[in-house]
């Protein structure tokens, strides 16, 4: 008698069983994308014995204040629901990562030594950034948390967050650190021995080809990374997403805490303030849901402890596999700011996606500058004062234009072999909790959930306002389409007055262009 088959028990989920009895540190856990990372971690690693994130005293709040709010997030919503006690590992390190050893004291160093894992996403996110402070934030950082992790006993992987634009002078970038735009104690000593006057004139011409000081800091921090993995005593490993938007799933369809990039657009957009933007409709959209680039993030640290490579491995997180464009984006976006309309918009949400820079400022003035000077003045007149005002509404949105254009304007292809190859080497346990695969993203039913999470999570508008909204969204559509209907008339009678002088003037040119040939030959 043949022996039946013994049933193969389904792999076990392998990155929570790393993770168990581990602590992590993390520099930037307050961010956006930082705040999903502690929550999938407390979420799907129960048995992670403690996260310690470096909190850094902000403005009149201190340190232990913000880990009050941070709990208070509502991104831990499901966590608060489901299993409060996790939020208990949490643990706060008084810090800033602009200080020596991040100003932390012998005593909150001590606190770390049992901590085997570490992410590193603090940064500052601005483009014009002055350099000196983005060498800070973005550079010198790096090197200080590496000076720490080199002092834990127990430290086994870092994984430093860069961005996939921090070659942005290239087309196609692969998954490997490319040569440092300028060397590293050059650049340290010019940054430490310069007034800041100084420094900003010559700025331009130190960070190029870099369009701005953030991609060259990240350009630099990388390479600060590579040179020290070798010799480091533990794994480190590079994390490249594109750009980050609101979740596709995790913690819940949509959320969204920062007005970066496309959520500034859509804010600006759905508001009724943004109408004109520097950005080529046909390019591609590289952008990336925050949970899926988080639980990449997360499989990341795992894949390159195991491994234990002592070369910094690079992980570009990307969409190439599942384009969308900016005019798809500019579509389904506009469609969700209408249908789920914000409180208090301005005008009728309407949009034109413009390359050509000339004809930009022409149009931005015209629909935008013009517009809400004009609302601006009425405003004051009538004794209202909004906040902001709208004039200064009105420069913020030309800044943000200057700051996107670059990237809107161009289109990159990132190699992602090796996140393929890790998505592919998850066990089918772990491949049911961590989504690692931007082909899952349906971008039209993700985009009207971004702009729900832009009007929930980031204005924070309430769900029993919206049959109002939608009046006042109906309303403006009205007001929009006799707008129009008013300005095609006036143009029509514009052109049936003056057209008879206009063609006269074209029969009078080519009269006299006619006679100079003539006189010519």
């Amino acid at each position: 008698m043949v022996p039946r088959p013994v049933p193969q028990s389904p792999a076990p989920p392998l990155i929570p069983e790393f993770f168990a009895g581990r602590e992590v540190f993390i520099t930037g856990g307050t961010g956006f994308m930082g705040k999903v990372l502690v929550e999938r971690l407390l979420w799907t690693c129960r048995g992670v014995a403690r996260l310690h994130l470096l909190v850094r005293h902000k403005k009149d709040c201190a340190p232990e204040k913000r880990l009050a709010q941070l709990k208070q997030s509502q991104v831990f919503d499901v966590i608060r629901a489901h299993c409060p006690q996790q939020l208990d590992k949490l643990s706060m390190l008084p810090g800033d990562v602009t200080r020596p050893r991040f100003g932390l004291d012998q005593h909150s160093l001590s606190q770390l030594h049992q901590v085997s894992v570490v992410f590193h996403s603090a940064a500052t996110l601005k483009f014009d950034e002055p350099l000196g402070v983005a060498v800070e934030q973005n550079l010198r950082s790096v090197i200080t948390l590496m000076d720490i992790c080199d002092q834990l006993p127990n430290m086994q992987v870092l994984v430093h967050v860069s961005t996939a634009y921090s070659n942005a002078e290239l087309t196609h970038v692969e998954e490997r650190v490319y040569a440092a735009p300028a060397p590293l104690p050059r650049l340290l000593s010019l940054v430490d021995a310069l007034p800041q006057e100084l420094l900003a004139e010559i700025t331009p011409k130190l960070i190029s080809p870099k369009p701005n000081t953030y991609t060259f800091t990240k350009a630099m921090a990388e390479s600060a990374v590579a040179e020290r993995a070798a010799n480091a005593k533990y794994a480190t490993a590079i994390f490249r997403p594109s750009i980050v938007i609101s979740s596709l799933r995790d913690p819940f369809p949509g959320w969204i805490e920062n007005l970066n990039g496309p959520s500034g657009a859509t804010v600006g957009a759905g508001k009724g303030l943004l109408h004109v933007l520097s950005c080529g409709g046909a390019r591609g959209a590289d952008m990336i849901p925050v949970d899926i680039a988080i639980d990449t993030l997360i499989a990341v640290a795992w894949e390159a402890a195991v491994d234990d490579t002592r070369e910094a491995r690079v992980y570009n997180c990307s969409s190439c596999s599942n384009p969308t464009t900016w005019s798809q984006f500019r579509t389904n976006m506009l469609r969700g700011v209408r249908a789920h309309p914000f409180d208090n918009v301005l005008w009728y949400p309407f949009g034109l996606l413009i390359e050509n820079t000339v004809m930009q400022r022409i149009m931005a003035t015209a629909l935008q500058t013009v517009p809400l000077h004009i609302v601006h003045y009425i405003s004051k007149l009538c004794g209202m004062k909004p906040r902001p005002s709208l004039s200064t509404v009105n420069k913020r949105l030309t800044a943000m234009n200057d700051a996107l254009k670059f990237f809107a304007m161009r289109e990159w292809f990132f190699s992602t072999d090796n996140v393929r190859r890790l998505r592919q080497r998850l066990s089918p346990a772990d491949a049911a909790v961590y989504n690692l695969d931007p082909s899952t993203i349906d971008w039209e039913d993700h985009i009207i959930d971004f702009v729900k999470g832009c009007r929930k999570y980031l204005l924070r508008e309430k769900d029993q306002d919206i049959e109002r909204a939608q009046r006042r969204m109906h309303m403006l559509y009205m007001i929009h389409m006799a707008t129009n209907l008013f300005l095609s008339l006036l143009l029509c009678r514009l052109a049936l007055r003056q057209g008879p002088a206009i063609l006269r003037a074209i029969a009078s040119l080519n009269r006299l262009r006619k006679n100079g040939v003539a006189l010519h030959t």
